[in-house]
């Protein structure tokens, strides 16, 4: 497969993990449609979905520099989704003073922004583990 064609494989690929990603992250773990939300102005869920997006292609990203073929960087995207909806379990348990859903839909955007954080940094993390 020549590079242009790879390339475009590998983007493909890439919109449908980070598609499937944040219909999942829709469906688990919000009561409010995200992007209702961010059409709304709510600057703090966007934050929050653009480090999910971010955390996501991270992974993607390292997977490719270290994988063999698309698939491999599918199933590691796969993977990639399923440990930032762990972490945002996590993250929600830590903060067990406030619901981070809550704020998130109130528009904190402090709170958005530290679900932006998480999100990369364990893109980062998960990322650098693929070898």
């Amino acid at each position: 497969m020549g590079p242009f064609l790879l390339t475009l494989t590998y983007f493909i690929a890439a919109i449908v993990v980070v598609a499937v990603g944040l219909i999942l992250f829709e469906l688990v773990t919000t009561k409010y449609k995200d992007w209702e939300q961010i059409e709304k102005g709510n600057t703090a869920v966007a934050l929050s979905i653009g480090g999910k997006i971010i955390g996501i292609c991270l992974i993607l990203a390292f997977s490719i520099y270290h994988s063999a073929d698309v698939l491999e960087t599918i199933i590691w995207g796969a993977y990639g989704v399923f440990l930032q909806l762990i972490a945002y379990y996590i993250f929600d348990f830590l903060t067990r003073r406030f619901s981070v859903e809550q704020k998130l839909h109130d528009g904190m955007v402090a709170v958005g922004i530290l679900s932006m954080c998480v999100s990369i940094g364990l893109g980062f993390v998960v990322g650098a583990s693929i070898t």
